[in-house]
């Protein structure tokens, strides 16, 4: 029998129809646009960004289909057939009673947990994402991440780091059960490094929940690269197509969230699953006292039909197995240059290690934001801080260490090439050589809630892990302005500076005479 050898080459399967121009701003320009925005990257206007790995959250492009699709859009503002498309098209992978469309995932979130939440109580999850967890504390009510230990741990390979600690929620189950509304499991588990979580776990999940008569929710977002990881991954799935497992993570649950500006491929919406006739009813209710009729949900009848169209073509696996090997293909080129990246390498994003990258940065520093921001000055890519920024702040105002410090880089679908890849590998690079000059940063102001959206910034004099030596450290603003023009500093020896990878530059900064 003859078998076809795979190529080696990643090839998109799709052709570009149309393209968005982009042009690089100088480094001068970025470091003006950088201040300006308090060194938050959210804060950058979208033209100042040439490469944008801030999010895949709604900003893949849809394809010929959809915009077919959208041409059909009724907007009727109750009962219209877009909606029953819609509804048709997330029954038909996820089987549940009730569907609300919402204007997108943190919308559902609001409903669900306004509904089930409060002062005292807990919700468990294998790792709240940021937003989920403030709707739940916005309630008054305390997440709880419950990581497998693999999934503290970067640089651990193990094929399902999303899971959640069975025996951990079995143990807060036991003891405080009757403050615990719902149990959750985001998939992929995007604050973790988005990593999968298996079939095997997400079933003894569901056993603890029928042990203590919990509901099981999934935070559904990513949940078509998740079943494409159980599919090659995980024994017994690899003749199963990804929306045969998909259906089967939704028939172990109760209820969902989801963005459609994720996995179903849209730019806009979500919606809230569930069973539940009398929770569905309340929820129903804020539905439409927040959002809209139910038949729209602060949807118009166009991106109804264009999550629709979306969902059919998430679980194309021509398509899954492209955007998992694209995003494979970045994090290898990483990982062979010396950067310290989260290994196995999720569905969405590749993650920088930045508190193994920048050891000299203690985590109240804020290692995270500040690789961030040396990878936007260095190269005008943009991605977001996934760590003590976005984690460290309790809602009672103290702060501590998120459990990582992470950068990610998130690869919109459908959107970049190859070469737009391994420029994003050389701009790591560059940044990764001269990593030991970067300083950490200061908060300038914040919210209480939410901080990473719109916190200020500005490079911080004390960089270091507590070593006492503050003199011994050149300032921040010489650091930063050493990174503005492109130098490192202080001056390493000529014809060396360049060629140094991260791990190697670190042990050689602190042989320099007066330098940390």
């Amino acid at each position: 029998m003859i078998t076809e050898e795979p190529f080696r080459t990643i090839v998109e399967p799709f052709r570009i129809h149309s393209v968005e121009p982009m042009r690089l701003p100088t480094r001068a320009e970025r470091a003006s646009a950088l201040q300006a925005a308090g060194y938050n990257l959210f804060e950058l206007a979208a033209e100042d960004v040439p490469i944008d790995l801030l999010t895949d959250s709604g900003t893949g492009a849809m394809s010929a289909e959809q915009w077919a699709a959208i041409q059909r859009g009724n907007e009727a503002y109750a009962g219209a057939p877009s909606f029953g498309r819609f509804r048709a098209a997330v029954t038909g992978l996820f089987p549940f009673a009730h569907v609300l469309p919402t204007h997108q995932g943190r919308a559902a979130e609001r409903i669900l947990f306004t509904a089930i939440g409060g002062s005292g109580l807990i919700v468990p999850n294998n790792t709240h994402f940021d937003t989920t967890r403030a709707n739940i504390e916005f309630t008054g009510a305390t997440a709880v991440d419950l990581p497998v230990a693999e999934g503290l741990r970067p640089a651990a390979r193990h094929p399902f780091k999303g899971n959640m600690d069975v025996a951990a929620l079995e143990r807060l189950l036991s003891a405080r059960a009757a403050a615990v509304p719902l149990v959750m499991l985001t998939v992929t588990n995007n604050s973790g490094g988005g990593q999968p979580v298996s079939m095997a776990n997400v079933r003894a999940v569901r056993a603890v929940c029928d042990r203590f008569g919990k509901p099981l929710f999934l935070d559904a977002c990513r949940i078509a690269e998740n079943a494409w990881f159980i599919r090659t991954r995980e024994s017994g799935y690899q003749d199963v197509p990804v929306a045969g497992i998909i259906r089967q993570m939704a028939a172990l649950a109760d209820g969902m969230t989801m963005s459609a500006k994720k996995d179903p491929l849209a730019s806009t919406g979500g919606w809230l699953a569930l069973n539940d006739d009398a929770l569905a009813g309340r929820c129903r209710n804020l539905q439409i006292l927040t959002e809209g009729f139910p038949t729209y949900g602060g949807l118009a009848g166009r991106d109804l039909e264009a999550i629709a169209q979306g969902l059919r073509e998430a679980v194309d696996h021509d398509y899954l197995r492209y955007r998992v090997r694209s995003v494979e293909y970045l994090g290898q080129a990483l990982e062979q240059a010396g950067v310290p990246v989260v290994v196995p390498f999720g569905g969405h994003a590749v993650f920088i290690d930045a508190r193994a990258m920048l050891p000299h940065i203690d985590p109240l520093a804020y290692p995270g934001q500040a690789l961030a921001c040396a990878l936007y000055l260095e190269g005008g890519v943009r991605s977001c801080e996934i760590g003590t920024v976005m984690f460290g702040l309790h809602p009672d105002g103290t702060e501590t260490p998120a459990a990582l410090d992470l950068v990610r880089l998130a690869i919109p679908r459908r959107t970049y090439t190859q070469s737009h890849m391994d420029y994003v590998t050389e701009v790591v690079e560059r940044v990764a050589r001269r990593a030991c000059d970067l300083p950490g940063m200061r908060i300038v102001s914040q919210p209480r809630q939410l901080r990473h959206f719109t916190a200020r910034f500005e490079p911080d004099e004390l960089t270091t892990s507590g070593t006492g030596h503050a003199g011994a450290y050149a300032s921040a603003r010489l650091r930063w302005a050493g990174m503005v023009r492109g130098l490192s500093w202080p001056p390493a020896p000529s014809g060396t500076a360049d060629r140094w990878p991260a791990g190697q530059a670190v042990l050689l900064a602190a042989a320099r005479p007066g330098h940390p």
